[in-house]
């Protein structure tokens, strides 16, 4: 599919990632209908964009909250009338630190919004882009969807479903007009990690890609048809070991145990 020929529902519209893709896929001569739940923040980055030259006739807005099933259906009403052909599941909460620190209704949250709404939404626009001669649904991922680190034993299981998801997904519609792909990005410096995930990285040498790079593969992808895509070395590389033994790699993260500690022990204290 040519970049030119994408209609598209971009999900996450104005995180970092999401606004950096909205304007690559502006850039490459897609169509775009922003979608995120912050009606001001939807309306800002519209008139951001039309501000640079965007045709208001290639881009919309829709705000949706995607734990909500009447904003779902609403939603998948509105992508069959603007005829999107490619939906980019990018929404997302972030979660970081020991199991321990987590509340319940955080753990529930993140598992909502970034695995079920994504499977809700594909499931209420299938019957649209299955009528369609070509059709697209990429799901932004994570390494940590194929890695499982210290830290992020909640985000992980958010997005190794997710990774699960869109796989079995697939190879269900393999051979139909609607074609399933996963990116997987590596960290990326956007304002959806907070000050312990970079302290967490620089104490663990964790590389960061820009929003930009990532949105970049995301057209890329689009274009080229890869199904499944992680980003980064040696992200890449653990990522496939990972699938292969993972315990080989279980001796590899001392260093992160090692700053998930002392951050565990530096909010013990600060709540002390």
């Amino acid at each position: 599919m040519k970049a030119q020929d994408a209609r598209v529902l971009l999900t996450g519209a104005t995180g970092g990632i999401g606004k950096a893709t909205a304007r690559a896929l502006l850039a490459a001569g897609a169509s775009v209908m922003l979608v995120g739940r912050s009606t001001q923040a939807l309306e800002n980055f519209h008139r951001e964009l039309t501000g640079e030259g965007i045709s208001p006739s290639r881009l919309k807005w829709v705000p949706a909250d995607l734990t909500r099933q009447d904003d779902i259906t609403r939603l998948a009403s509105e992508s069959a009338r603007l005829g999107c052909n490619v939906v980019i599941h990018n929404a997302g909460l972030p979660s970081f630190g020991p199991l321990a620190e987590h509340l319940p209704d955080e753990m529930a949250a993140v598992l909502q919004t970034n695995l079920l709404a994504p499977m809700l939404l594909t499931q209420a626009l299938l019957p649209h882009l299955q009528t369609l001669p070509a059709a697209r649904i990429l799901f932004v991922g994570s390494a940590l969807g194929s890695i499982g680190l210290p830290g992020y034993s909640v985000y992980s299981a958010s997005k190794f479903g997710v990774h699960g998801f869109a796989q079995a997904l697939r190879r269900e519609l393999s051979g139909s007009s609607v074609k399933v792909q996963y990116i997987g990005p590596r960290s990326t410096d956007t304002g959806f990690n907070s000050a312990a995930v970079q302290a967490y990285n620089r104490a663990t040498g964790t590389a960061q890609d820009s929003p930009e790079v990532v949105a970049g593969a995301i057209v890329q992808m689009l274009e080229d048809e890869a199904v499944e895509r992680v980003l980064g070395f040696p992200e890449k590389l653990a990522a496939r070991l990972n699938g292969l033994a993972p315990e080989w790699l279980d001796g590899s993260f001392r260093r992160h145990r090692q700053s998930l500690q002392n951050h565990a022990s530096t909010t013990r204290v600060a709540r002390t």
